[in-house]
């Protein structure tokens, strides 16, 4: 009986201190507890800066199962690690960042998993080492999707599973520039089982996440899955006016009954200023939701492919 293959995927940008011990982890790991399994390591690099590029070609080189693709340029943070995902052959195909936040000793575990008949294993972070505060926001993040998603979302998922081939040949299938792998992976309905994990703290360096990447993936998630904040809009508008039309009754009323007045006072007029900034923060919040939306649109329209590839090492191994 043929061996299967298990390819496990790995995105990075700008890991030089971590992408060679991680190789190494996880071949122990696999030598260890996985000999049946044949093993291949796919690295794809979004244009790192740091030297990063230079040590995969090295990993590379030593190393004929180790495959890398190195993209032409940063094709973000959401494209590049689903591009590669469509690139793997293995039969299994495992997703795992490559700041050691993934910890490569539950690989058996997924792979075990698979084995039971299980086409998707998702591994769900119970609880985390990193940051409390970005910790609690993403928490948060997730608890808000999970509520508003037309298709229920998996809270605390990363992206970190192990998945079926005939899953990967599912992605590759899907014509979607900005994909929410995410909400694909909760959508598709595969037979899926869940691993739990503590999340350790990155080995080395600093995160490649700010607020700008966290907030794209944020929206990219709600405009794809959710048409709660615009349906909001609409409800929002129509109490809005509603409570406008009344409170400019009761302010009618009160003028008319008003005594010793000759006219409006000034001070009559911070109540309507007041709700005027109010509707137009809340106006502007909804505008900048619907223009979220037509991104998206834009995005999926224009159909970019997901990344270029600048560079393709060790494929002509490939089964």
């Amino acid at each position: 009986m043929d061996k299967k293959t298990l390819t496990i995927v790995i995105p990075c940008y700008n890991e030089i201190e971590n992408i060679e011990p991680l190789t190494v982890a996880i071949k122990k790991v696999a030598e260890e507890k996985l000999p049946s399994y044949n093993l291949e390591i796919l690295i794809i690099d979004n244009y790192s800066t740091d030297g990063t590029r230079d040590k995969i070609r090295l990993l590379c080189e030593k190393d004929k199962s180790i495959k890398a693709i190195l993209n032409a340029k940063n094709f973000g943070h959401i494209r590049s690690p689903y591009y590669a995902l469509t690139q793997a052959s293995g039969d299994l195909v495992m997703l795992m960042c490559a700041d050691f936040q993934d910890p490569p000793e539950l690989i058996p575990d997924f792979v075990k998993k698979w084995e039971e008949g299980y086409r998707v294993i998702v591994g769900v972070k119970n609880k985390s080492k990193t940051n409390p505060f970005v910790n609690s926001i993403r928490k948060l993040y997730y608890h808000i999707i999970h509520r508003v998603s037309d298709v229920e979302q998996i809270e605390n998922f990363t992206g970190f599973g192990l998945y079926d081939q005939s899953f990967i040949k599912v992605l590759a299938s899907l014509d979607d520039p900005y994909p929410y792998m995410r909400g694909i992976v909760a959508e598709l309905g595969f037979k899926m089982t869940f691993i739990d994990y503590t999340q350790p703290e990155r080995r080395a360096g600093k995160t490649k996440n700010n607020f700008f990447t966290l907030y794209d993936m944020a929206m990219n998630g709600i405009t794809s899955y959710s048409k709660f904040f615009l349906r909001a809009a609409t409800f929002v508008g129509v109490a809005l006016n509603a409570l406008g039309f009344i409170g400019l009754l009761v302010y009618l009323v009160f003028l008319f009954i008003a005594i010793g007045t000759n006219g409006i006072h000034p001070a009559h007029l911070y109540p309507i200023l007041s709700t005027i900034g109010m509707v137009g923060g809340i106006v502007l919040f909804f505008l900048g939701i619907l223009g979220e939306y037509v991104l998206q649109i834009n995005t999926r329209v224009l159909n970019r492919p997901l990344v270029i590839e600048e560079e393709r090492i060790n494929f002509e191994n490939a089964k």
